[in-house]
């Protein structure tokens, strides 16, 4: 009897440790541990090799990524589905634009834009990332079950609260890492649809911090999924 209680509560506290650490894998800044690091300490984001000219990065004024409707490629020919995925991903749903960290339930309608970054489609997301004519460094929010392939942690900047608090400067820090200190470094948020403000709280964050080149994925993973484009699962690490 002593033995069954002893092995039920082993079980118990490695249950619980398991459930800690994978919330802990998706609820800090960086990369997600892939399944042949189990065991070992999660490695951060290694930022790609930088260019020191910055050439091939738009500059404030210019056609670029701080233009409005920059990254909506060229229609050519009739609407195809992508292009009847972005209405959906664009649709007012009457919520004002606000500058401020949005401090009320994270799951609702948002804005269907944003102040000092621009709202970019899964359509403008493909090009970009098939393109890859410059470093991009998209930032996943949510922290679900499966996220755009190459993406980074970013889940502690959805939380509200003020662009002095401890969040704003260790999400500084991380961006400090990751782009070289390019303020100019192109950064795409996402969390889950059009109606989660995770990513909006974090964009902002980034926004506030100096950067200018903040592309906000409204629809999130679940435009990205309904696309069909590839998708990649959140790897844990793994206890004995």
């Amino acid at each position: 009897m002593i033995r069954a209680v002893m092995i039920w509560a082993a079980v118990l506290f490695w249950t619980v440790v398991g459930l800690t650490a994978a919330a802990q894998a998706q609820n800090s800044f960086g990369q997600a541990p892939q399944p042949q690091q189990q065991n070992q300490q999660k490695q951060g984001y290694q930022a790609p090799q930088q260019n020191n000219s910055r050439q091939g990065y738009p500059q404030q004024g210019q056609q670029g990524f701080g233009q409005p409707n920059a990254m909506e490629p060229q229609q050519q020919g009739g609407r195809g589905p992508l292009d009847q995925l972005a209405a959906m991903e664009r649709r007012d749903f009457g919520v004002p634009p606000t500058a401020r960290l949005h401090a009320g339930p994270m799951h609702g309608p948002t804005p269907a834009s944003i102040p000092g970054g621009q709202l970019i489609t899964t359509k403008g997301l493909v090009e970009l990332l098939r393109g890859r004519q410059m470093p991009v460094l998209v930032l996943d929010v949510l922290g679900g079950q499966d996220m755009i392939p190459g993406a980074q942690f970013a889940v502690p900047a959805h939380q509200a609260g003020s662009f002095n608090d401890q969040v704003q400067q260790q999400f500084g820090q991380f961006l400090q890492g990751a782009t070289g200190g390019n303020k100019e470094y192109p950064l795409v948020l996402y969390c889950l649809s059009p109606q989660c403000w995770m990513s909006y709280n974090a964009a902002l964050r980034a926004i506030n911090l100096g950067y200018t080149n903040v592309l906000w994925y409204r629809g999130g993973i679940e435009s990205w999924r309904q696309s069909g484009q590839p998708t990649q699962p959140v790897p844990q690490p793994g206890y004995q």
